[in-house]
């Protein structure tokens, strides 16, 4: 046997190991029926970390992670393709006193798991997948499924377990409906997590508008607490772009559940945003945003509100290296944070260099859990291999 074909039957091995899903079969069919036309790919990314921050109880961090990733794709005509794509997260952290004690962890998760056909104008994909919308870039209110943080270089990211299909008319305009089972952590700004044994549902239309685009989006899930099992809870939103002589957008949510819940009965969150380059050196990219946010337990009081202003700065330095910058500043505690990235591309790896500077309530910015984050001033490096 191969190297390569050890590689991906060991890899689907683990793979399905991981999630008990019978994506396994899938995939080992599709590779015993791979001809000159269909071939599997595949792919990873390995990446090796370290942190220090001296204000923590454990101020050094260790690890690695490694996303090996199979993709297959059918060619059924010119316009009709049936594509998949098996991907796992497979990392090992550890968190140390230099001078004191330390914990390990580690694990095999799946990360992506889905089957997708699509032809001319539509796009149907089911199983555990990245479903991303909205028109804000730091502070996001429409982050209904995933936890993409701006700081993290990678934009790694959870998916959620659902079905998703996408038509797109000729005139640019588009249409989401999704169903979703199965997921129950928080994503974005949840306040509670879902409640895993009821399905989630939704949909979005989006539409030109001008020379830029708008958009209405709704969503109903089941909440949970340690209180109350279960919460039926409905999102509704609308955000649009434009391009005029900058670039402009907002984003508004509202979150109501059916239950009372306090302060949580009502989330409000209104985004607006702007961004330009301005012609300095190779050109300086400068996004601003701002966001209202509200807990209320009736809609629309406000009486809850806080305000957060965030910002990306990005320049590169040249072919090879690229400087950026996110800040935030929460006006109701005064909060200031502060990452700054420096990246490097050699001849097979990516180096990343980036200190930077956390309150210990970070608010606004999504956590992600891939991503370790630690309040205080810090130091992180990465390196990164894509093969």
């Amino acid at each position: 046997m191969s190297l390569s074909k050890y590689i991906t039957y060991r890899f689907l091995y683990i793979l399905n190991k991981a999630t008990g899903l019978t994506f396994f079969i899938i995939a080992m069919l599709c590779y015993k029926t791979t001809n000159a036309q269909n071939k599997p790919e595949f792919n990873g990314q390995v990446s090796a970390f370290g942190n220090y921050a001296p204000d923590n109880t454990y101020d050094g961090l260790l690890g690695g992670r490694y996303i090996p990733e199979l993709q297959y794709n059918i060619g059924l005509d010119s316009t009709k393709n049936i594509d998949f794509e098996a991907s796992a997260n497979i990392y090992g952290t550890a968190i140390f006193d230099l001078f004191d004690e330390s914990e390990t962890d580690g694990d095999i998760d799946p990360y992506r798991i889905w089957g997708r056909y699509t032809g001319e104008q539509f796009e149907f994909r089911v199983g555990l997948q990245k479903i991303d919308f909205g028109s804000a870039t730091i502070l996001r209110p429409l982050q209904w499924f995933n936890q993409i943080d701006p700081r993290d270089p990678l934009q790694l990211t959870n998916g959620v377990y659902g079905a998703l299909l996408r038509y797109y008319f000729l005139n640019n305009a588009n249409i989401w409906v999704w169903g979703l089972y199965g997921n129950e952590k928080t994503r974005g700004f949840d306040a509670l997590e879902s409640y895993k044994d009821h399905p989630e549902f939704g949909g979005r239309v989006q539409s030109p508008l001008s020379k830029g685009e708008i958009a209405l989006t709704y969503h109903h899930r089941t909440a949970t607490n340690t209180a109350i099992e279960q919460i039926p809870e409905n999102k509704f939103a609308i955000d649009g772009k434009w391009d005029v002589e900058v670039g402009l957008w907002f984003e508004a949510s509202h979150t109501n559940s059916t239950k009372n819940i306090g302060d949580l009965t009502n989330q409000t969150l209104i985004n607006g945003g702007i961004d330009y380059t301005f012609g300095i050196g190779n050109g300086l990219n400068v996004v601003t945003e701002h966001l209202v946010s509200t807990f209320d337990e009736k809609a629309f009081e406000f009486s809850n509100n806080a305000h957060i202003t965030a910002a990306t700065l990005s320049y590169p330095l040249g072919f090879f290296d690229n400087l950026s910058a996110v800040t935030y500043y929460s006006w109701e505690t005064e909060d200031f944070s502060f990452f700054l990235n420096f990246e490097h591309q050699f001849k097979h790896f990516t180096g990343y260099f980036m200190p930077y500077y956390n309150p210990e309530q970070q608010q606004g910015i999504a956590q992600n859990e891939l991503i370790y984050t630690s309040s205080g001033p810090g130091l992180r490096l990465m390196l990164v291999y894509n093969h």
